[in-house]
Parts: structure tokens; C-alpha cells; sequence
């Protein structure tokens, strides 16, 4: 199989990310460690994004310097991905020495190029959103992004020539139908943002400190979209003066998976950045939805936020894990309150995948002492079985090349009720009272051991340690998709991979 990059967006110092935010690390986890499960050469990077006044202000009010600052929210926010085992190849951060030296170097061949001049900026200004806007742009006076105050600016500035790139970006985008997705996103890229006309864009700014200082103008920091966007290639070592083996390799990226509110940034200003650097585009831009809480935004303000680490110690890593991959649609933003993450563990978790593994084990066990071969005695149901085990993987494979990762999990978890209809269409504990039986018995218990050991390998992207759990129980380190009739099975006792929520 070929090499997949994939990204996530990086994250903003600002404060602890909420479950919210921790669903896009989830959401890239889940999609990498699939192609790792197919035989792709991975590479997952995400990381920090740590510049801007945004940053330098909360570190004043907290009484600390920026780096200090940052120092501690980048350790937050890695312990939270850590937490819920996300398998990065590289976490980057924007104050990194190497990052910021090469920036430094991007920000100068962009200017040699003409592509970055100097002026002056007078704009309104949203600092939650680092983002300038047109009194049109506004909603109600005020951030069309985030509902916040704006403030007037102006300060001298360089800019980058954003409305050089314009058509080129506007034929690329209709000419790579793939490029930004989902659909709609690509829509509202073209018609609300290319179309009206791209301005220049501001990217560097003199009224605060804590930045990349421009080498040959060094009162201005690079604005924080130059410097935070470069990080895909600058971890990877692109380098201006000659890159490394390990970039011409990576690049370009296959997937920047991002917040449909940043979309734009990374379909419109990198696009650009990239063509001024004489760089390949990558391959594909995913604008996924947001994670609500009660189907309202989460906001602190509101206090209606909910974060990843205490949902843990409540639920459990992949319990969470699979609330947030399960229930949030490919285009529609998904809901979360732990009364429906509750709802969603007993039904889904202990009672279909718990309960079928646990129930098939004992079994084995009872009738057979724990060891299971293929007797090969299939009647129409075993067939038509065998047939959906046999099918499962296309359909997950499908939907997870097309980002429909919750549909791969429904995928999945239609084997396993047709498993537990299967156990109730054959009543094992039936078949179990006539000697004459024991091989039908043997045969519906390995196809069901069978069952069990293609969905326990394909859940490894989603729910890794229970996925690890149930291949433990039944022996297995085979990485098959499909059935295979020469398996033997020697069983371990089961445990409970999930306990019922009695509320």
C-alpha cells in the first residue's frame, strides 16, 4: 500500500480543549490507524499553535510570560490526546526553534518573490478569531465566526497578494471536485468567498510581541495564519534552500482533516501559500462538524462544556471514543450529554458487542472446554452468515476511503446484531441437549468466533483496547477481514468488556 499523511488541525493555546475539540483528534485517529490496519505507510502529525495576542494577552492577566503560558496549555492538551490513545506520529509546536527558523525563511522567499509586500492595515479586528473583517462581513456589528466584539485597527503591516492567486484557485477547486469536502463546504468557499473577490491578506502585525519577528524587519511578527498553516511542511522538513528526503516522500499531504470553521484558511490562504512556495496542493481538505452540547455550541460562558478527561474517568477511553465517532454525522454536527452517552453504552456497547462476546465465550467453553474448530456443518443461516462476515470489510473500507467514518461503525455493528440473531435463530443451547448436534454446535460457534474476530480487528481503529481485549479472549492475532474455515480457537474465560449504566 502507498503512504497516507493525515493532520489535524493544531491546536490553539488558549485554554484546556473541551470534548468539543477533542473530537476532530479522535475523528484523524480513527482515520489513521485504519490505513495503518490495511497496510498504509502512516504518518499522523498534530501539535500546537501557540503565537498571536490572543496568547500574549491571557498570559498577562494570568501573571506569566507567553512561553509559560503556552508551555502549560500544549502540555494540557498533549496529556488529553495521549488520554485518549491517540497514535501521533509527531507532535508539533509553533514555538519550536526549527518551526519558527523556517518560517523565517518562508516569510523572506514569499516577500523576494513579491508575493508579500508592505502597507498598512486599518480593518476590524476580532481577537478570539485573530481575524480581520469588512464592516459587510459582520454580523449584527459584531464576529460573523464567534458573535464577539470587533475593535478598529490600523498599523502598519505586510501583506500577502492573496488576489494573485484567485482564479487559479477557483479553476483548481472546479477542476478537483475532491479537493475541499465535504460538498457543501466546498460550495460555501466559492460562492461566499472566492467569487466576491479575495482581498490581501494581512500577515504580519507590529502591536504586539509574541511571534516569529520577520529577520529583515524584525518590529513585525508573522501574522498568525502564515505561521501556524506552515506547520504541515515545516515538521516534515521542508526547507526553502533544498528539503529532505522525508518531505519529497510526505508531501503532498493526503488529508487535512480541520473544523468547518477553518475551512477557509486552509482551502483559500494555504492553497495560495503553497503555489508562492512553488508547492504541491494536498490531496484533500475535510471540513468536519461540530460536537454540540444539547445541541448548542459549547462555550464556557454558557457553562455548557464537557470535557474528555472527566467523561473518561466516568465511561471509560473507548466508550467515549466511540460515542464521538459513532454520533456525529459526515456533514451534520453531531450532540452530546451523558444521558445519551449512557443511552448509547448500554444499547450499543454492553448489549450488542458485550453481551454477544461474552455469551459466545461461555459457551465455548461450556460445550466445548474452550476449544473450537470448523466443522463445516453449515445449514442456509450459516451460509447466509458466512456471507455477511465475508462483506463486512468492503462496506467499512468504503465508507472509511469516503470519510463516512460513522456509517463504517454502523457497518460494523450490523454484523454484530446479525451475530446476536444468529445465536438466537441456531439456539446453540438447543442444539446442545442432542449429542446427535455437536457438530452443527461446533460449526455455529466457530462462525460466530469467526464473526467475533472480524469485527474485534476492524474495531481496533475506534475502540483499540477493546478491540485488543476481545482478540485476547478468543486467541486470536490473525488480521483477516474475511472468514477463514481453518482457524482453531482456544478460548479464554470472558470479562465484561462493558458494564451496564443503570440510572
Amino acid at each position: 500500500m502507498g503512504k497516507f499523511y493525515i493532520s489535524s488541525a493544531i491546536a490553539y493555546t488558549s485554554a484546556k480543549p473541551h470534548i468539543g475539540n477533542t473530537y476532530e483528534i479522535v475523528l484523524a485517529d480513527a482515520i489513521a490507524r485504519f490505513r495503518r490496519l490495511i497496510g498504509d505507510d502512516v504518518y499522523f502529525q498534530t501539535g500546537t499553535d501557540e503565537h498571536g495576542i490572543k496568547i500574549e494577552e491571557k498570559a498577562e492577566n494570568a501573571g506569566v510570560s507567553p512561553q509559560e503560558y503556552v508551555d502549560n496549555i500544549s502540555g494540557e492538551i498533549r496529556r488529553i490526546w495521549d488520554l485518549m490513545n491517540v497514535s501521533y506520529d509527531k507532535f508539533v509546536r509553533t514555538t519550536d526553534k526549527h518551526h519558527e527558523e523556517i518560517v523565517q525563511k518562508i516569510f523572506k522567499k514569499m516577500y523576494d518573490k513579491g508575493d508579500i509586500y508592505k502597507g498598512e492595515y486599518k480593518g476590524l479586528y476580532c481577537t478570539p478569531c485573530e481575524s480581520f473583517w469588512t464592516p459587510s462581513e459582520l454580523v449584527d456589528g459584531k464576529c460573523p465566526d464567534c458573535g464577539r466584539e470587533v475593535k478598529e485597527v490600523a498599523e502598519e503591516a505586510y501583506f500577502f497578494k492573496l488576489s494573485k492567486y484567485q482564479d487559479r484557485l477557483i479553476k483548481y477547486i472546479e477542476d478537483h471536485p475532491d479537493f475541499i469536502q465535504p460538498e457543501s463546504r466546498k460550495n460555501e468557499m466559492i460562492n461566499n468567498f472566492l467569487k466576491p473577490g479575495l482581498k490581501d491578506l494581512c500577515v504580519s502585525r507590529t502591536s504586539f510581541n509574541w511571534g516569529i519577528p520577520v529577520t529583515f524587519d524584525p518590529k513585525h511578527v508573522v501574522y498568525v495564519w502564515l505561521d501556524a498553516l506552515t506547520n504541515y511542511i515545516t515538521n516534515i522538513g521542508y526547507d526553502p534552500d533544498g528539503s529532505s528526503e522525508e518531505f519529497n516522500k510526505l508531501w503532498p499531504c493526503d488529508l487535512h482533516l480541520v473544523g468547518k470553521d477553518i475551512v477557509r484558511f486552509h482551502s483559500i490562504y494555504w492553497p495560495c501559500f503553497l503555489w508562492s512556495l512553488d508547492l504541491p496542493l494536498p490531496k484533500k481538505i475535510f471540513g468536519h462538524p461540530w460536537l454540540l452540547m444539547n445541541n448548542d455550541k459549547m462555550s464556557k460562558s454558557k457553562g455548557n462544556v464537557l470535557y474528555a478527561d472527566d467523561l473518561v474517568n466516568k465511561y471509560g477511553v473507548d466508550s467515549i471514543r466511540y460515542y464521538l465517532l459513532h454520533e456525529i454525522p459526515y456533514e451534520n454536527d453531531g450532540n452530546i450529554s451523558e444521558e445519551l452517552v449512557e443511552q448509547r453504552i448500554n444499547s450499543d456497547l454492553a448489549n450488542i458487542l458485550g453481551n454477544l462476546v461474552q455469551r459466545t465465550i461461555s459457551m465455548g467453553i461450556k460445550y466445548f472446554d474452550g476449544s473450537i474448530e470448523n466443522k463445516g456443518v453449515n445449514d442456509e443461516e450459516s451460509l447466509k452468515f458466512i456471507d455477511s462476515i465475508n462483506g463486512v470489510f468492503d462496506k467499512v473500507k468504503s465508507h472509511m476511503d469516503t470519510l463516512h467514518v460513522a456509517d463504517s461503525l454502523t457497518d460494523i455493528f450490523d454484523l454484530l446484531r446479525d451475530s446476536n440473531k444468529y445465536i438466537d435463530v441456531e439456539a446453540p443451547w438447543v442444539l446442545a441437549k442432542d449429542d446427535k448436534n455437536k457438530e452443527i454446535l461446533e460449526t455455529v460457534l466457530y462462525n460466530l468466533l469467526e464473526s467475533i474476530r472480524v469485527c474485534g480487528t476492524l474495531l481496533e481503529p475506534y475502540m483499540p483496547d477493546k478491540s485488543k481485549k476481545i482478540l485476547e479472549e478468543i486467541n486470536s492475532s490473525s488480521k483477516e477481514f474475511t472468514f477463514n474455515s481453518n482457524n482453531k480457537y482456544i478460548l479464554n474465560k470472558p470479562e465484561a468488556l462493558f458494564m451496564r449504566i443503570n440510572g
